[in-house]
């Protein structure tokens, strides 16, 4: 399971935003069942299928966690931002899905999966020699954050640099060796990036500044940077955040592509929701779902953070909605 912290400082946020719910921490993985819940209406029974789709959030309950290069502002220019700007510029969700299909079910290596990427995507075209030296990009640990590390090492390379990535572990790990300059890069994702920052800086309890419109959390996040020595380059349109999973047999037979479908169709008993044991209080599970469109289910499985678990049970029919990540390679079609 990737080891990641998004959703517990997001929660955090919507937390003091909301003063309703409580945060949270990492995932669980209990594999246990919470009490039965009321919910009126037939609701939709799981339907077993190998293809997960995730559901548009047409209502916005998520915010914007585009994937965002954070750099080091004592080796930051314009050079080393415009390579790393490359990156952003080719990836968007669905090419961030298969990147990390080829690492998790095809059994690729970051390194190889990037370089395949990059000579697909002519990422190399183009990009102005900087002042050179030696360059470290953090990534954390999951396959994701290092194959973007990896994407980052072959544009900064072009660009003159000597370059390596290291896995250095968590936000909580790699957030002050980059504000030190111990490493001078790191793949980040933007909501999240600016909630740990605010936080850090404001306390748990600091108003939130990310939004689900991008334009907004950069603005936010740049602002944080600035205070701790951060300086942040171009957005890409890839996201990984919070997704509501079912299998395409599901969305097929209930006529369901969004989450405001979902719940118009399927809120009621028979509808199962899976996810960590913390989605029961998570602001942007299980609550976000029942007060940003209305869904009833009547049934919660705790099961994993976006993990084999939560996907499993949607493949083989235990649950029928459950809470996955949104560049998940499960949701790749080839």
């Amino acid at each position: 399971m990737r080891a990641r912290t998004r959703l517990a400082i997001g929660a955090v946020s919507a937390v003091a935003a909301a003063a309703l719910l409580t945060g949270c921490g990492d995932a669980g993985s209990s594999g246990t069942d919470a009490p039965q819940t009321s919910a009126s209406g037939a609701g939709c029974a799981p339907v077993a299928g190998q293809q997960l789709i995730a559901l548009q959030d047409d209502k916005k309950l998520q915010n914007s966690d585009n994937v965002i290069p954070a750099v080091n502002s004592k080796a930051a220019n314009p050079q080393l931002i415009a390579a790393l700007d490359k990156v952003s510029a080719a990836l968007d969700t669905p090419k961030l899905i298969q990147l990390n299909k080829a690492v998790n079910e095809d059994r690729k290596t970051p390194k190889v999966a990037a370089e395949e990427f990059a000579s697909a995507n002519n990422l190399t075209a183009g990009i102005a020699k900087g002042p050179g030296g030696d360059i470290t990009v953090g990534a954390g640990n999951f396959a994701e954050s290092q194959i973007l590390g990896e994407l980052y090492r072959i544009v900064l390379s072009a660009a003159g640099y000597q370059v390596k990535v290291q896995q250095i572990g968590n936000r909580e790990l790699y957030a002050p060796a980059l504000e030190k300059g111990e490493i001078q890069v790191v793949p980040e994702y933007a909501a999240t990036m600016a909630e740990f920052l605010n936080t850090k800086a404001n306390g748990q309890n600091a108003q939130p500044v990310s939004s689900p419109d991008i334009n907004t959390t950069v603005t936010a996040l740049k602002a944080e940077g600035d205070k701790a020595g951060l300086t942040f380059g171009t957005p890409a349109a890839a996201q990984d955040q919070n997704a509501f999973a079912v299998t395409q047999a599901f969305a097929d037979k209930y006529g369901v592509r969004t989450l405001s479908e979902l719940a118009a169709k399927c809120s009621g008993s028979a509808t199962v929701l899976g996810g960590p044991p913390e989605c029961e209080q998570r602001p942007f599970c299980k609550p976000g779902l029942e007060k940003t469109y209305g869904l009833s289910v009547g049934k919660f499985s705790s099961l994993d953070q976006g993990g084999p678990l939560t996907k499993s049970g949607l493949r083989d029919g235990s649950i029928s909605v459950g809470l996955i990540f949104s560049s998940d390679g499960a949701f790749a079609t080839s």
